[in-house]
């Protein structure tokens, strides 16, 4: 791989891990909400919708890795 194409490659992966950053505090955020609903309406549609949304966000930050993971294979 030609030099050029590494350094497109890295700002590529720049702004995956920005974006990854990004997500991992929606993620904590959306973690405090759920945290904080009251026990009693931890069995709601609210509480299930809340969790749901940090698994799928949990899932999502998790790929990113992935997928920056193997850019950076590709360049090595």
């Amino acid at each position: 791989m030609n030099k050029i194409r590494r350094k497109n490659l890295q700002s590529i992966i720049d702004q995956l891990e920005e974006l990854k950053g990004s997500l991992e505090d929606l993620q904590a955020e959306e973690e405090e909400y759920r945290d904080n609903i009251p026990e009693n309406m931890q069995e709601s549609e609210r509480y299930e919708k809340a969790d749901e949304a940090c698994d799928n966000l949990s899932a999502a930050v998790d790929n990113l890795e992935e997928v920056i993971s193997s850019i950076e294979a590709a360049i090595e």
